[in-house]
């Protein structure tokens, strides 16, 4: 497996460019950082989020987590984490658990933590555990353009 072909319809789709960046085989976003040996706060994690409305994507930098409660509070929904059943489902075109921050590419609603666009580059999951997708942050922000920004963690 490679970036999920969602994503790369995503990418092309905003005419942006972007290079494949491998790594060992990771078991989380912080681990992928490592092995990619990238700064954490310049690879954006997905977290996907559920309740009665739908989802949502939360994007943040890895070395940040999601503040659930004040998200809910932000978006007055009564959020939870969505299940890694229900991920398989939503993403089937990635390798379980590796969820593209991307959330509009596969119509769920995606929110962002800006501090993100203040970094030179970002990288991010592509759909697998081996490759990250680096781009400079002024084109990750034009990726994320349809998504609602969060402002400062």
């Amino acid at each position: 497996m490679s970036i999920a072909y969602r994503v790369q319809d995503y990418i092309a789709a905003h005419d942006l460019p972007w290079d494949p960046v491998a790594h060992r085989i990771s078991n989380s976003c912080m681990e992928a950082a490592r092995f990619a040996n990238i700064p954490p706060d310049r690879l954006a994690k997905a977290v996907v989020l559920e309740d009665r409305d739908g989802y949502v994507v939360a994007v943040v930098p890895a070395n940040h987590r999601v503040d659930l409660s004040g998200l809910a509070e932000k978006l007055h929904r009564d959020l939870s984490l969505a299940s890694e059943r229900e991920l398989q489902g939503l993403f089937s075109d990635c390798a379980p658990g590796a969820v593209p921050p991307v959330g509009e590419a596969y119509g769920i609603p995606t929110v962002w933590e800006e501090s993100l666009a203040e970094k030179p580059d970002i990288y991010f999951e592509g759909g697998d555990h081996h490759t990250l997708v680096h781009m400079s942050g002024p084109h990750f922000c034009e990726l994320m353009s349809s998504a609602r920004p969060l402002g400062h963690h």
